[in-house]
């Protein structure tokens, strides 16, 4: 594969990761690299990493994440969103 290539296969996965949290983590979570959450207990995307390594997460997003509250849904996603929402929360993170 060309670099070009993997370059826009890259930029479609960060895409692809924007929309979903966007569509799934934006109700709760800043999804962005400056934007304040809208509940006040749940953490910025960017700074998941700092508490939780990533590739840990992996794990938890294939077989449902599930949180010390209610407020946040359980969520199983498919590998390709996993690797999409993870390189998209890296990207972000400062």
């Amino acid at each position: 594969m060309a670099i070009s290539s993997l370059a826009s296969a890259e930029d479609a996965d960060l895409e692809a990761g924007r929309v979903f949290a966007e569509e799934n983590c934006a109700r709760c979570h800043a999804v962005g690299r400056d934007d304040e959450s809208k509940l006040s207990i749940a953490p910025p995307l960017r700074t998941i990493s700092s508490k939780y390594p990533l590739e840990n997460l992996d794990e938890a997003f294939a077989e449902g994440i599930v949180t010390g509250h209610n407020n946040m849904p359980e969520f199983q996603l498919k590998p390709s969103e996993i690797n999409s929402l993870l390189g998209y929360i890296q990207s972000i993170s400062p």
